[in-house]
């Protein structure tokens, strides 16, 4: 091809065997653990929804009945399989009459392991039947229907109220959005439960519920059915629930959801350990039942220099990318993060930009990256805002991006209204159809600006990778070599959420998830 870079693909290899040291090192530190939140999103999949008279979750109030008993090493479904043997009802039941108090279900003998383990992975693997059936259903729904071709233009909402969330996103896809993002309500990713219900009251974002993604998706669904052409869903499962809302994302259909190993640790401060192990099995739900993930490199973009952190980009791409790979996930599903972030003030700011984006593109051409627009530099000046965003527009349709987050003129000022939105579509649209194959027609020069600024991020990201691969993924973090955060491996939070797998434990989950879907 005329348009890529000239890059070494001997460095290339030697990142790519870095990263998949540093992620076979994760596994093997985390594998022999659970979390209260992977526990959870066991009773998620068996079915288990609701709230007691509290409005406490059925899902927490079973986790948190065996973790105080002391058997959550040995996990949920262990006691979920001999409950249903002594009780002869389905694990929503159970939760029911655990939660009113009519069942002390961790009192009841102990039937054989054998008849245990047996009757839940028979309940385990109808259960993925079910969820499969649906998502083959959606899979039909889609093929059926048009999409317009990449990159897919990826419009976020948050109002905080889920109906006007629905308004807000039939506005996008009557004018040209691809893919719906539902901004979680602030903080939620530092709770250890997940809200119940729908909701109509959130900062910063709507809640993430099974009742508003039902919402969302049903109003998305009609819509395309009605105009002919698929709209895609798309959420957030980073944070605390990482599993559970992952495992809520697939029973509800959701196409796409935000999954990054390091924003968690990085960003809410929540313990290395903890959300390694979430991101593990997070990961394994998401890439079994075909939801596409999305990393978050373009964070450290707006804690870090973007020009120095550039490397360090490119590191955790590799990072995210091994990881996700190991959890199952194929290259279509990993929509590794990247952002439009120097100051515009920068000389030649575009070129390096353009650098950054076609190394990404070129690094993982089988991941459709998830380009964000820039943010940073955003001044409160929508006309300026808009002529930047035109530029990112530009090397979005330059380096074939797979999926584009949409910039808005108003970036900086307030929560978007949905003109704002408009204005935004209608310029990504215009760059896309004017510069549509403009990279047939150009190269770079061998000993440019470009090609010269990504063989310098891609050696030195290959330098970070080496140094954590020696060191640790958690030495790596504790360092601050991502975003210039620097967390412990002790603290944070959730960390009292981790409990150690006794050689006992049971979740057929694990490996029912490791054999592929045939939809």
């Amino acid at each position: 091809m005329a348009f890529s870079l000239d890059l070494d693909e001997g460095v290339v290899s030697s990142c790519h065997q870095a990263a998949e040291t540093i992620a076979a090192d994760v596994s093997s530190q985390v594998r022999d653990h659970t979390t209260v939140s992977v526990e959870r999103a066991v009773a998620r999949l068996l079915g288990v929804d609701g709230v007691d008279g509290s409005d406490v979750p059925l899902p927490n109030i079973l986790v948190d009945q065996i973790r105080a008993r002391g058997g959550l090493g040995r996990g949920l479904a262990y006691w979920i399989g001999n409950a249903m043997l002594h009780t002869g009802s389905p694990p929503a039941r159970i939760a029911e009459r655990v939660a009113a108090g009519e069942l002390d279900w961790l009192d009841l003998p102990q039937a054989g392991e054998s008849l245990i383990r047996s009757a839940v992975t028979a309940e385990c693997a109808r259960s993925l039947d079910v969820i499969n059936q649906h998502r083959s259903e959606r899979t039909r729904l889609r093929e059926s229907l048009p999409e317009h071709p990449r990159p897919y233009l990826y419009v976020l909402t948050a109002t905080g109220n889920v109906y006007e969330d629905v308004a807000h996103s039939l506005a996008v896809a009557d004018n040209g959005g691809d893919v719906i993002a539902v901004i979680r309500s602030t903080a939620q990713s530092l709770f250890d439960h997940v809200p119940y219900g729908p909701t109509t009251e959130g900062y910063g974002g709507t809640y993430a519920t099974a009742a508003n993604f039902r919402i969302l998706r049903a109003a998305l669904d009609q819509w395309s059915r009605e105009n002919g052409r698929y709209m895609q869903l798309s959420s957030f499962c980073s944070g605390l629930c990482m599993p559970e809302i992952a495992a809520i994302g697939a029973m509800e259909g959701l196409d796409n959801m935000v999954n990054d190993a390091l924003y968690g640790i990085l960003y809410r401060d929540i313990n290395i350990r903890r959300t390694l192990i979430d991101q593990r099995v997070s990961r394994l739900v998401n890439g079994y039942f075909g939801i596409v993930i999305n990393t978050g490199e373009d964070n450290y973009l707006r804690t870090a220099d973007p020009v120095t952190a550039a490397p360090s980009v490119i590191a955790s791409q590799f990072i995210n990318y091994h990881l996700a790979r190991e959890s199952g996930v194929p290259d279509p599903q990993i929509g590794l993060g990247n952002a439009f972030e120097i100051d515009p003030a920068t000389p030649d700011s575009l070129l390096l930009e353009l650098a950054q984006a076609q190394l990404t593109r070129q690094l993982f051409p089988d991941c459709p990256v998830k380009y964000m627009p820039p943010t940073k530099h955003m001044n409160g000046n929508p006309f300026r805002t808009h002529a930047i965003d035109t530029m990112f527009n530009l090397v979005t349709i330059l380096t074939g991006q797979g999926i584009q987050t949409l910039g808005v003129p108003t970036e900086g000022v307030f929560t978007p209204h949905i003109h704002d939105r408009v204005l935004g579509l209608e310029n990504a649209r215009y760059v896309s159809t004017a510069a549509r194959n403009l990279r047939d027609e150009i190269s770079f020069r061998p000993d440019g600006i470009v090609q010269r600024r990504a063989r310098d991020v891609l050696e030195q990201a290959h330098g970070l990778l080496q140094e954590t691969a020696a060191a640790t993924l958690f030495k790596a973090v504790e360092k601050g070599i991502f975003g210039n955060v620097s967390r412990s491996l002790d603290e944070g939070r959730g960390a009292d959420g981790i409990v150690a797998a006794d050689d006992r434990y049971l979740n057929p989950y694990l490996s029912l998830m490791r054999e592929p879907v045939h939809a």
